[in-house]
């Protein structure tokens, strides 16, 4: 580390860098929101019920929901492979994957080789909505993490919208290209993000993880400039190393070590995903073609115009995820997360209330009820349960955390696909109360188990839960005071030398205090803490930053 001084040399760093990182690994997101709203619309293209002889409702519904078994199996496994392959080679290969996939499904010559096609494309998926919110995480700062990771979502959306708009378009021909056009533009965007990967820089913090200092000093020095001698990139290369010594102590870092210390954290992490499904945007989104896609046609949107009406929402969809961007770091996860729920919740109350009334007016009604639906749910709880696992989980067991987080997001999204439709047929209107129901208990949970993680750094997250410990204190504690007596001696040489050149302003330096030696407030633990393992943790609000001077 004493001998990198200097520039990197490499043309993208800072913002750019970042940017660039972003654009990329959105291309995963939209990989998987394109294959999920795809299928929506070719299976009820006439040129596709012919290939496959009107497929029964059975039939279609397994080539539609069996991508999830795919993407649950491998979302549990996504978590060892990030942790031994690093993040980038695991976006790699799940972006090939994925390309394999949308290959198998587009040149497919019936039932079994189309199922088959999906399952290998839901191994892709897997993989991908494991790895990027994580590798996301791990290069952006703390104070735009959020809004990166929003936006990544709004990338998701856009796959989405984008494969309403393909199938609407492709609809138009008169062969079987209608439905493998649809299907063949999976293997382009892979493939664009596959050989983008190779290019994108590893994440920083595997690389100190697994020994890579040198590498992983000069990724963070991109991130900030491209300079060697930031002071910036020097503490945050310093904090990053002091976290990964202390979890080396530590040793085990398998599944079960991660629940017996961090089971808190990961109930929390599954808990975002399982309710992000139980809301429930299947019923509006992934299943389009039977509900709100019928909702259209009841309105008077018939054939391809409904397919025309559903890409409409879809662009409102895509709107509603914008505003997230700015307000996610300023107004907290918080605060989006509990408005989300109640405006989801008074959208699914509305609808099934329409739906008991049966009156002229409740197409229409149960309409904006959607849009209703999808924008309080691009806005709030679309986005921020796949930012916040990563955030929450310490580096050791991070990709394992978020691998459970997004396996739950595929079980229930899978669960919820199978139990609609009989739900739908026999409790009725009552189902989307039912999902409203839902919405309460998620804003339960979050008021008062979810705490607050904006502007918090990674490396600082044991605090917040009240975990901070002594060892690593004491660490960034002498990281800190080194950091001040080379800042103080640089002051000291750029006075004299302004002083000798009759200079009369002098340059501010940031100074970093230690951490607070006081930790976090404590509180007293109520029966339901311990029964999930919560240890003690500071009261909202009360969270206060390592490198604050509050405690001269």
């Amino acid at each position: 580390m004493s001998d990198l001084h200097g520039s990197t040399h490499h043309k993208i760093v800072g913002k750019q860098l970042l940017y660039a990182i972003s654009c990329f690994a959105s291309l995963g997101v939209f990989l998987f929101g394109y294959d999920q709203g795809v299928m929506s619309g070719i299976i009820t293209n006439p040129y596709f019920k012919s290939y496959f002889h009107n497929p029964l409702p059975y039939e279609v519904g397994t080539m539609v929901s069996v991508l999830e078994i795919g993407a649950f199996i491998t979302s549990l496994a996504a978590g060892r492979i990030a942790d031994i392959v690093g993040r980038r080679m695991t976006l790699f290969w799940g972006a090939t994957v994925f390309v394999v996939g949308g290959a198998i499904q587009t040149w497919t010559t019936g039932y079994i080789m189309m199922v088959i096609g999906r399952i290998v494309s839901g191994f892709g998926v897997g993989l991908l909505s494991t790895i990027v919110p994580i590798y996301q995480s791990e290069v952006s700062p703390a104070e735009h993490r959020g809004a990166l990771a929003c936006m990544e979502f709004t990338g998701n959306i856009l796959g989405y919208a984008s494969s309403v708009w393909v199938d609407y378009f492709c609809s138009y021909l008169e062969s079987d290209y209608a439905w493998r056009i649809p299907l063949s533009m999976q293997c382009v965007i892979g493939t664009i993000l596959a050989i983008g990967s190779l290019f994108m820089p590893e994440s920083p913090r595997w690389l100190i993880d697994t020994g890579k200092d040198e590498e992983g000093m000069i990724v963070i020095a991109d991130l900030h400039g491209g300079n060697l001698d930031d002071e910036k990139a020097k503490e945050e290369f310093q904090e990053i190393r002091a976290v990964v010594e202390l979890e080396r102590t530590s040793g085990d870092r398998s599944y079960t070590a991660m629940w017996r210390r961090y089971k808190y954290r990961v109930l929390i992490a599954m808990s975002s995903q399982a309710f992000a499904q139980l809301a429930s945007i299947y019923l509006f989104i992934y299943c389009a073609v039977f509900i709100s896609y019928e909702y259209f046609r009841t309105a008077g949107w018939v054939g391809r115009n409904a397919l025309l009406m559903t890409g409409i929402n879809a662009l409102i969809y895509i709107a509603s995820t914008i505003p997230t961007w700015f307000l996610v770091d300023r107004w907290g996860r918080r605060v989006i997360l509990l408005s989300g729920a109640v405006i989801m919740g008074i959208a699914l109350v509305a609808t099934g209330y329409w739906m008991n009334l049966d009156v002229p007016a409740t197409p229409n009604a149960v309409v904006i009820c959607v849009v209703i639906f999808n924008a309080a749910f691009g806005y709030s709880w679309g986005p921020l349960p796949w930012l916040y696992p990563p955030e929450i989980m310490p580096l050791a067991h991070r990709a394992k955390g978020v691998s459970l987080s997004t396996a739950t997001n595929w079980l229930f999204n899978w669960l919820v696909g199978q139990v609609t439709p009989t739900l739908q047929s026999t409790i009725k209107w009552r189902l989307y109360p039912m999902h409203g129901f839902f919405c309460a208990c998620s804003f339960i949970l979050v008021y008062f188990l979810y705490p607050e993680t904006k502007g918090i750094p990674l490396e600082e997250m044991d605090r917040v839960f009240g975990e901070g410990n002594i060892l690593i204190k004491s660490m960034l504690s002498n990281i800190y005071e080194l950091m001040d007596s080379e800042s103080a001696s640089d002051e000291e040489s750029e006075r004299a030398s302004l002083v000798r050149s009759g200079g009369s302003s002098l340059r501010n330096h940031r100074t970093i205090s230690p951490p607070n030696s006081q930790g976090p407030l404590r509180t007293s633990q109520s029966w339901f803490d311990k029964l999930i393992g919560r240890v003690e943790s500071p009261r909202r609000g009360e969270y206060r930053r390592v490198d604050s001077q509050g405690d001269e």
